[in-house]
């Protein structure tokens, strides 16, 4: 992932006409803080926040808690972060942190102690003026709450902005569960608009329905009228059998517990299980890529089939199956505006926390539509206007925003 963002910069660094001086500023990230969490169980778990630049605003980015985070992981994502916020126009710079480890292997005793710790730790290095983490994956409200308290005691800060992501009760915001499933609706929506394509006739497959391909593919049958036709998680992938022929879906319910129900709950007469990864193969108009990094790789882009891939996991393709697919006209709306409704969503948060408010979610949602619609619109016009692949255009104009803020 840290390679294909950096080639991507490097490429587009010189289509705008930066000089390598420019181009290097890009690059470059200001902090690394990579340090070791011992449990009281006797485990030591590597952590990370790495900041990559912040001269639009703080440092702001989301954490992870997975076994497989490295530091080249989240210096991506960290840059990724910078480009986003750039990208949709916050004021706000980028970063990212993670711990390396599974959480479902701890206790919920030993989850708080392990987000206190990484809280205490990183304490003199953030704030609601310095870096504002936010959840990722495998996070959620209740370990942004432990960190927040931990990062009160330290300090006294009251404001609640030292974290976004939190509980409602805590200084959380209303939108914030649905807010990057319903940006990646948003922007679709704007892409769909400029290009006279009738969304109701779309078929849909959501690769990865947690919380963000959910609401995506809820919102996206609810508001755009889309055919969703397979969903899938971390294990299986459930399809309507014969979709070209039918006009059968899979209409999305809410559901209070694990993905595994969710799809359980949906399986019948005309749907089938299929392996996980059949869903990246299927004759769809449009893929979305709501699960983590890589997915689709030199290895197995040969496989898609899909006409528009929208990425609202960060970093799912890479850059050799970027180019292939490109090269292919697959249209490849990039997760640095698709997936930008959550950092929109913290970044309202963050006001809210500071001015003592707490907005309606009819607020929040129009806000949030603001942005993502001048973002896309801008997007798609600097495309078109220089033809280059949506990608190349949302990193040329936040490139630009950010070598302009110098």
């Amino acid at each position: 992932m840290l390679e294909t963002a950096q080639q991507l910069i490097e490429r587009v660094g010189e289509q705008i006409g930066l000089d390598r001086e420019d181009i290097d500023y890009v690059l470059n990230i200001d902090h690394e803080h990579v340090f070791d969490i011992q449990l009281s169980n006797g485990n030591t778990h590597k952590a990370y926040r790495v900041q990559h630049n912040n001269k639009l605003g703080p440092y702001k980015g989301g954490l992870r808690f997975h076994p497989e985070v490295d530091l080249d992981e989240v210096k991506a994502l960290a840059t990724l972060m910078s480009l986003k916020t750039a990208a949709v126009g916050l004021p706000l710079g980028g970063g990212k942190g993670g711990v390396a480890v599974d959480p479902r292997s701890l206790s919920e005793e030993e989850l708080e102690e392990l987000s206190r710790a990484y809280a205490r730790n990183l304490q003199p290095h953030i704030g609601p003026e310095v870096d504002v983490p936010a959840p990722d994956v495998n996070t959620n409200a209740t370990i942004i709450d432990w960190m927040v308290d931990e990062y009160e005691q330290i300090t006294g800060d009251t404001s609640k902005a030292s974290f976004t992501g939190k509980s409602l009760n805590k200084g959380g915001s209303l939108g914030r569960e649905q807010a990057t499933g319903r940006g990646g609706v948003i922007v679709l929506r704007e892409y769909l608009r400029a290009h006279n394509i009738d969304p109701t006739t779309l078929t849909v497959a959501v690769q990865g329905v947690g919380n963000v391909g959910f609401w995506f593919a809820k919102l996206a049958e609810q508001e755009l009228g889309v055919r969703i036709v397979a969903v899938s998680d971390s294990q299986r992938t459930l399809a309507v059998k014969d979709f070209e022929s039918n006009q059968n879906d899979l209409t999305l319910v809410e559901h209070n517990g694990h993905t595994r129900g969710l799809i359980d709950d949906l399986h019948d007469t005309y749907a089938e299980f299929l392996e996980r990864d059949a869903i990246l193969s299927m004759q769809v108009d449009v893929l979305v890529l709501a699960a983590l990094g890589d997915v689709v790789t030199e290895s197995n882009h040969q496989d898609v089939h899909a006409g528009v891939l929208l990425e609202l996991a960060n970093g799912p393709v890479s850059g050799e199956a970027y180019d292939e697919l490109t090269t292919r006209g697959t249209v490849i709306v990039p997760d640095i505006v698709a997936n930008a409704g959550g950092v929109i969503v913290s970044y309202l948060e963050w006001l809210q926390n500071r001015q003592n408010e707490q907005w309606t979610e009819e607020v929040v949602n129009n806000m949030l539509e603001d942005y993502l619609h001048k973002a896309s619109v801008a997007m798609v016009e600097y495309a078109d206007a220089q033809g280059v692949s949506l990608k190349e255009a949302a990193l040329a104009l936040a490139m630009k925003r950010l070598v302009g803020a110098k």
